[in-house]
C-alpha cells in the first residue's frame, strides 16, 4: 500500500499561535484561513497535475499519486482542506473519526488549564455545509465528539488502533490511500511506524498541506519523503 499522510491548510487558530506564541482565544473547531484555502487549492492543482504525468517507480513509470481513496478527520480544518483535494481530483472523501488531532475536541480554563470536552458537529452540519463528505454510519446529530480531553497515553492506542484498521480495509498493495490529519496524530503514527518511543521526545515536522508519503507491504515499511512541500509559494509555507 502506498500511504499519503497530508496535513490540513493554516487554521485560524494555527494564524493565532504564529501571531501571539499564544493558545489565548482559541477555537476548539477552527475552520481554515485564506492562506490555508489557498494552500489547499495549490495542493488539489499539484496533484491533479501530477496524476496525469508518470515518474519512476522501482525501475518503472506508474502516475506517483492517483489515490484510490482519500479520508479525512471530522474537524473542520481538515474536512475543509480534503473537500478541496476532492473536488480538484475529482473523487469522494470520507470521514474518519480516529484521525482527529490529539486531545480531541476542547477548550481549556485559562485560569487552571484544565481542558474541557467540547461537543462536536453532527449529520445536519455536515451534510448542509460539506455535501460531497462520505460520513459514517455511526454519525448521528449528537455529534462525532462527546467525550472529554483525550489523555496523553490514549494516543498511541488510537494511532495504533487506526493502522490495524488501515491495513484491514487496505491490504492490496495496489491501494494509494491519502488521509486529511493533523500534526500531533501524524507524530503518534510516525513514532509506530518506525518502532520509536513515543515518550522519547521525538518530533516529526509537518507544515501545513505538507505531504509525507510510507509504502507499506508485509515485509517492510519504507518512508519515500516527509513533509513535502514544492508545489507551494514560499510566502504561502506556514
Amino acid at each position: 500500500m502506498r500511504f499519503f499522510f497530508i496535513r490540513h491548510g493554516q487554521s485560524t487558530n494555527n494564524a493565532l499561535y504564529e501571531a501571539t506564541g499564544s493558545d489565548r482565544g482559541r477555537s476548539y473547531d477552527p475552520d481554515l484561513t485564506d492562506v490555508g484555502r489557498r494552500q489547499a487549492e495549490f495542493l488539489g492543482e499539484f496533484l491533479s497535475k501530477r496524476n496525469e504525468s508518470q515518474v519512476i517507480q522501482e525501475g518503472r513509470l506508474e502516475p506517483e499519486f492517483r489515490f484510490t481513496h482519500l479520508y479525512t478527520s471530522l474537524m473542520i480544518r481538515s474536512v475543509a482542506t480534503a473537500s478541496i483535494l476532492a473536488e480538484k481530483l475529482g473523487m469522494p472523501v470520507y470521514g474518519w473519526d480516529i484521525i482527529h488531532e490529539n486531545g480531541g475536541l476542547y477548550l481549556g480554563d485559562e485560569a487552571t488549564d484544565h481542558k474541557m470536552g467540547q461537543a462536536g458537529p453532527g449529520r445536519h452540519f455536515f451534510n448542509t455545509n460539506f455535501p460531497k463528505l462520505i460520513l459514517p454510519d455511526t454519525l448521528g446529530e449528537e455529534g462525532w465528539w462527546n467525550r472529554p480531553y483525550e489523555a496523553e497515553e490514549e494516543r498511541p492506542r488510537r494511532a495504533r488502533r487506526f493502522l490495524d484498521e488501515l491495513m484491514a480495509r487496505h491490504d492490496s498493495t495496489q491501494a494509494h490511500v491519502a488521509v486529511v490529519s493533523h500534526g500531533g496524530f501524524y507524530n503518534e503514527l510516525m513514532n509506530i511506524l518506525l518502532g520509536m518511543s513515543t515518550t522519547g521526545g521525538y518530533w516529526f515536522m509537518l507544515n501545513n498541506t505538507g505531504i509525507t508519503r510510507v509504502d507499506i507491504s508485509e515485509v517492510e515499511i519504507r518512508v519515500i519523503y516527509m513533509n513535502r512541500l514544492d508545489f507551494l509559494p514560499i510566502d504561502l509555507v506556514t
